[in-house]
């Protein structure tokens, strides 16, 4: 009776050993650890427990962990954060980007690529707000924030977007203010024509709130001036976006086509505080424009796609191949992690976001740098011929494994259950 007391006792020592032991709910081991905000740069392991980031250090013991995964010769990053998409998706054939079919629901095209949040740029204004939040951010698990659109439609196409009457700078405030938790900017996009007032309505509304503004032109013949827009309209702060592209008339560039050379105003410019987005899209990104100013150090503050269905389809495809045309043209690794992840989390201000601090949110991204003959090409047929392509292992958000590619997570996560 005695022997059998003891071995029950001996038992629950054992199992209650081995429960404490089990610190954390995901332990990350051999990564080499990407976090640009806090200078790390290097070979470390992470603990997550209750949807945050509970230890880095040199080595963490696997048994503290009830799944491990084996990150050795992959980097770890921050969740990747794409401040540019679009993603009120809906089923409105004459509606666009707003509640209609060109745009895409985000979960599917996020942790495939390491992205755990996104910023939807100007889908929605004031009026179609509710929908998009009822029917979008509160149903994805990918975060999802909001630039709101200056028209109060938002981006509805043809004449709703260049309807002055309905850029109403205080209606578009105020819903901003009331609806702080979602929505981190205003969104001028797709006007034509020279009027500055789309661009004045949209920079008073981004005052009133106390939020940046982003700012994608639309076309004019001639093209309103860069150095007018950076100099005379925008605060520091502010977002020009789709900064490498060049059309064939409509709009300036910043890189000058005849010198190959970016504009002396344009670095006055970044250096004054305007923010310069990727924003890739479908014709938004030109070679012509990112290699000779990535080869002159002129790097975006912000790598992002531009999301869409035609985007995805064409030469953009996703975040990671957006990051890897950066690599291709000279950007090293540290940068452009940064640019997907402590930057962007800055210009939105959001700075909770795109770092791995002890006590953070636990959205990670885990990349492996493939190997191999990859033809990255713009939306001209340029094409870029490398070696390395960024591919994602697994995306964790908060603090749970939302993909995992190869299964490199023991026990392997089943969904579903």
């Amino acid at each position: 009776m005695r022997s059998k007391s003891l071995f029950v006792l001996l038992m629950l020592v054992m199992m209650t050993g081995f429960a404490m032991a089990q610190t954390y709910s995901i332990v990350i081991k051999g990564g080499h650890l990407i976090d640009p905000k806090n200078n790390i740069d290097g070979i470390m392991d992470i603990a997550v427990n209750d949807g945050k980031v509970s230890l880095i250090a040199k080595n963490i013991d696997p048994k503290e962990g009830k799944q491990v995964v084996d990150a050795s010769g992959l980097y770890v990053t921050p969740g990747l954060i794409d401040i540019h998409v679009h993603v009120f998706q809906g089923t409105n054939p004459d509606q666009q980007y707003m509640n209609g079919p060109a745009a895409v629901t985000p979960d599917g095209f996020t942790f495939r690529v390491g992205v755990t949040t996104i910023v939807d740029a100007g889908c929605a204004g004031w009026r179609t707000f509710p929908a998009f939040k009822r029917q979008t951010i509160d149903l994805s698990q990918t975060r999802v924030l909001a630039f709101l659109n200056i028209v109060g439609e938002g981006m509805r196409g043809g004449p709703f977007e260049q309807n002055l009457k309905d850029m109403d700078s205080k209606l578009t405030a105020d819903f901003a203010k009331k609806n702080a938790g979602d929505i981190v900017g205003i969104k001028l996009a797709h006007y034509d024509g020279p009027d500055w007032s789309p661009t004045d309505r949209a920079e008073e509304a981004g005052k009133q709130a106390n939020i940046p503004v982003m700012i994608d032109f639309g076309g004019s013949n001639p093209p309103l001036s860069l150095e007018e827009l950076f100099m005379k309209h925008l605060r520091p702060g502010d977002i020009f976006t789709h900064c490498y592209a060049q059309l064939a008339s409509g709009r300036e560039c910043i890189v000058d086509p005849q010198t190959g050379k970016v504009k002396p105003f344009v670095w006055e410019a970044q250096k004054r505080g305007i923010v310069f987005d990727v924003g890739y899209g479908g014709i938004s990104f030109a070679y012509s424009q990112g290699i000779p100013a990535i080869k002159s150090g002129f790097y975006p503050q912000a790598i992002s796609t531009d999301l869409h269905i035609g985007s995805m389809n064409g030469a953009m495809k996703d975040m990671l191949t957006t990051m890897s045309k950066f690599m291709a043209m000279g950007m090293d690794l540290q940068s452009v992690i940064k640019a997907s992840t402590w930057l962007p989390a800055q210009v939105i201000n959001r700075k909770e976001l795109g770092n791995l601090s002890v006590g953070t949110g636990a959205d990670i991204a885990i990349l492996r740098i493939r190997e191999g003959k990859f033809g990255l090409f713009d939306y001209t047929g340029y094409k870029l011929e490398t070696n390395k392509k960024l591919e994602c292992e697994m995306t964790i958000r908060a603090g749970k494994i939302v993909y995992d590619l190869n299964g490199i997570a023991d026990p392997v996560t089943l969904y579903g259950k």
